[in-house]
């Protein structure tokens, strides 16, 4: 096969690659959407650095400053805010990847007696003017050259938060980092 032929079937596999996580995405979204709570009590600060700690065994050599707020306890179903955390985090973790001092924060506001829980990181960032569009499905600020995604994730995080009876909204600046914030 020359080289023409060698490279169809590279982009070939890489979109069957790329179809098969959107599929495993949007089957993830529907199941979300079906799925019982179970609630109970949940340390989002322990399930966070847990989370954490598994980005960090992936990838040793990264040098990643990590602030957690201690015991952040909400009444939820943690096998769905551990999928939430994980999306959050998995984007920060991805989004500070090409910064040399990155850091990665969760914590707590309170603002008129609500808990306003957060994750904070310095990575790229992005226009606000687009920031409507972040939890939509399918609709995705970066290319995948940039950084590989689906467009999914930040949909299964709204679709949970708002299971939970919350909101999510973000605030970001190009260059500058973004922030997650969510009530439960």
């Amino acid at each position: 096969m020359g080289e023409e032929g060698k490279h169809y079937l590279k982009r070939i596999r890489n979109a069957t690659i790329k179809m098969g996580n959107l599929i495993d995405d949007m089957l993830k979204l529907s199941r979300i959407s079906r799925s019982t709570m179970k609630y109970e009590e949940v340390n989002l600060s322990q399930m966070t650095g847990e989370i954490l700690s598994e980005l960090k065994k992936s990838d040793p050599k990264r040098e990643v400053k990590i602030k957690i707020v201690k015991d952040a306890i909400v009444n939820g179903d943690s096998g769905l805010l551990r999928i939430m955390l994980e999306n959050l985090l998995n984007n920060a973790w991805k989004f500070t990847s090409k910064k040399e001092n990155s850091i990665i924060e969760f914590g707590i506001l309170v603002k008129e007696e609500k808990n306003i829980y957060f994750i904070r990181d310095n990575g790229v960032g992005f226009d606000m003017e687009y920031a409507d569009k972040l939890f939509t499905p399918f609709h995705r600020l970066h290319s995948d050259e940039e950084f590989t995604g689906t467009g999914v994730g930040l949909a299964n995080v709204n679709r949970i938060i708002n299971m939970h009876g919350g909101k999510i909204w973000a605030e970001g600046k190009v260059g500058e980092g973004a922030t997650f914030y969510f009530t439960i």
